[in-house]
């Protein structure tokens, strides 16, 4: 198991947890018919989003599969909108909130860079290059960093005079 996953059950606790003290002061404060009418809004609307969302999602992998172009950006921007509009749809007010955030644009950008660098950490370069193309690294110009130094070619190790000598190559574990 990795190490990350232990924590699952507490996150999910303390979401949990965090979602009915926030529910409860936003029905302490509109009234507690308004905050139950305000999660249902924000549910029908995350159910609403969440197809629209996947239908993009799959239009451009395909037009983007069609072009002959790597689909992981479509693929990562599909994916941040879905989850933008799963945390929507389900019951509550911080994940309404965090649902909504992840649909505004700018947010939708940074969470959609993020989503590709953890993916590029945690998969192969070659994968990494299949999905999102070839990577652009920015080279900064500043003081020239001391060139490594070539090895010296070694003189070939002459046996027998020059002379070819017979003989048979051998693997190990092969007789």
């Amino acid at each position: 198991m990795r190490r990350g996953l232990r924590f699952v059950p507490l996150a999910l606790l303390l979401a949990v947890v965090l979602e009915l003290a926030v529910f409860v002061g936003v029905g302490r404060a509109l009234g507690f018919g308004a905050a139950v009418l305000l999660v249902f809004a924000a549910s029908l609307l995350g159910l609403v989003l969440l197809r629209r969302e996947g239908m993009r999602a799959w239009r451009g992998f395909r037009s983007a599969a069609a072009a002959g172009q790597p689909p992981g950006g479509q693929v990562t921007d599909g994916l941040v909108g879905l989850a933008g509009a799963l945390l929507l749809a389900v019951p509550g007010l911080v994940s309404g909130l965090v649902g909504v955030l992840l649909l505004v644009p700018p947010v939708r950008r940074l969470a959609r860079v993020g989503v590709r660098r953890a993916t590029e950490r945690r998969v192969s370069s070659m994968v990494a290059g299949d999905l999102f193309g070839p990577r652009t690294v920015r080279v900064r110009q500043g003081a020239p960093q001391p060139q490594p130094q070539q090895p010296q070619p070694q003189q070939p190790v002459v046996v027998d005079g020059g002379r070819a000598i017979e003989g048979e190559i051998v693997e190990p574990g092969r007789h």
